[in-house]
């Protein structure tokens, strides 16, 4: 593992190094408007002490909201992407920076604050020059923890369609990859202990009593400061680029090549740059939003949970409403469907097949009479779907004796491990081939078509118009098989999904 964790790392090290960029970026981005929020609240609740019993109840309320729903939370206000990731991390490192500037402060020696006021020092002068300064090391620990917390929990925010470290973690989970999830989560260790050994060099520099090292102090807070400032103001400022096509894709191997054939062709036929965010949590229940709020110009979708999840419209979606909820997303969304791939990557259900031989299981409908001796797994959203969990429940009277939610990318590993005994998956997965299991026929004719296109703001299309006919070409160039294989190739053979689609598009004439 260790071999492979290493050639992965030098064969891709930009790849790694960007994402520890941005992971430093978002973390530093938290750490700044915490130290400048957190110390200002910790200063006021501790020259107003009837504030500090409150204050710290809200925060540390705050804190106890596990990280996922604290995402979900901020998303319909702030949408998916760094702002919100920088807003999360900095609510969770809130906590240590008030606790420890309040403490710090409340600890000062009575005497000494009381010696300052009888040399006629002012209330300012006296927490600048005596409460901060003998504060400071208490201080600093607050800092240094809060600190490592947070480059550990921004690997979280790639789950928002941020960048950082936790990319890689979150790719290589959905792609079989376990080599790239690895080296992701070591590169967050690294960089958090080297965090918290430099800031810990700064802490003992802070120890020190003399003339000197107290005006190195003082000009070390000052410098903190405008550091802290600067890095809030650089984050604010930069804006959108005026020619830049935002790209969403959701968390399955599948979309990860899609994502970057797109990517390829618009940048090799148009002057246009693209911004790519690759495996959004929560699929379509995140991208969707975004779409309509401008921050996504286009995303592959599938037509089936167009009509059900973002249309809202009950029963089972055929190839012949196509053209009606076309019509739907233009009048209702001011959105298009463009480019239809060809594949349809429609639910299938599986059972291990030692299960299947045991009792004899071929369709769905023999699954009801054992569904209550049976573990099934699914991704997350499968069981919020119109058209999921509940639904199908109820077309076979099926009633499993225990759930469970699972990543994508994990579901695999679960049923060959015997954590789950059933699942859904779908056609074009890459390890269906593979895996020991059975697929039951789906005879009561339950799942709907999910032919994949995409799906574009009707705005850019205007704006650009070349991006029309990039789009269309692409118009059934994919079939099943195709698509399975391209899967495969990135989950079991370990080749990289740019690879993957740049391959394909060559052998399709489509790359220059």
């Amino acid at each position: 593992m260790l071999q492979t964790m290493w050639t992965l790392f030098t064969g891709r090290t930009g790849f790694f190094l960007g994402l520890l960029g941005e992971h430093l970026k978002i973390s530093l981005i938290a750490i700044a408007i915490a130290i400048l929020l957190g110390g200002a609240v910790g200063i006021l609740i501790s020259e107003f002490q009837r504030s500090a019993k409150p204050t710290l109840s809200v925060i540390n309320f705050l804190y106890t909201i596990p990280s996922i729903s604290m995402l979900g939370f901020l998303i319909p206000f702030s949408g998916i992407g760094n702002a919100t990731a920088v807003i999360a991390l900095t609510v969770y490192a809130l906590l240590p920076m008030v606790r420890n500037t309040h403490t710090g402060i409340a600890n000062v020696d009575p005497a000494i604050l009381e010696a300052a006021e009888g040399m006629g020092s002012t209330r300012l002068q006296i927490l600048w020059k005596v409460k901060l300064p003998l504060a400071m090391p208490v201080i600093m620990s607050g800092i240094r923890s809060m600190a490592t917390m947070t480059i550990a929990l921004a690997g979280i925010a790639s789950f928002i369609g941020a960048g950082g470290l936790g990319v890689a973690i979150y790719r290589g989970i959905t792609t079989n990859n376990a080599a790239m999830t690895m080296v992701g989560s070591l590169l967050i260790a690294l960089l958090a202990l080297l965090v918290d050994a430099l800031l810990g060099f700064v802490e003992k520099r802070m120890r020190r009593r003399s003339a000197g090292a107290k005006r190195a102090k003082r000009a070390l807070a000052v410098l903190a400061v405008l550091v802290c400032a600067g890095i809030v103001v650089t984050a604010i400022l930069p804006g959108r680029h005026k020619d830049t096509i935002h790209i969403a894709t959701k968390p399955m191997t599948e979309q990860y090549i899609l994502g970057e054939m797109l990517d390829i062709l618009i940048e090799q036929d148009t002057d246009l740059n693209v911004e790519l965010t690759q495996g959004v949590g929560g699929g379509t229940s995140n991208i969707q939003p975004a779409m309509e709020s401008g921050e996504f110009d286009l995303y592959p979708e599938y037509t089936g949970t167009g009509w059900n999840m973002v249309l809202k419209e009950d029963g089972l979606y055929t190839e012949d409403l196509f053209d009606k909820m076309q019509q739907a997303y233009n009048d209702t969304l001011d959105m298009r469907w463009v480019g239809m791939y060809g594949f349809n990557n429609t639910f299938g259900l599986v059972v291990r097949r030692e299960i299947a031989e045991q009792y004899g299981l071929e369709t769905c409908s023999d699954l009801a009479a054992v569904a209550g001796q049976l573990t099934f797994g699914a991704e997350y959203d499968f069981f919020e779907r119109e058209d999921g969990y509940d639904a199908l429940c109820a077309a076979y009277g099926l009633g499993f004796k225990k759930t469970v939610d699972l990543d994508i990318g994990l579901k695999y590993q679960a049923i060959d491990q015997g954590k789950i005994d059933a699942m859904v998956i779908f056609t074009t997965d890459g390890q269906l081939s593979v895996a020991d299991v059975k697929v039951l026929e789906d005879d009561k004719g339950f799942y709907p078509s999910y032919l994949c296109g995409n799906v574009v703001r009707n705005g850019v299309l205007e704006q650009y118009p070349a991006l029309e006919s990039i789009l269309q070409s692409l118009t059934g160039s994919i079939t099943d098989e195709d698509m399975a294989c391209m899967n495969y190739a990135v989950e079991g053979e370990g080749q990289e999904p740019r690879a993957v689609a740049e391959g394909f598009l060559r052998r399709i004439n489509r790359l220059k």
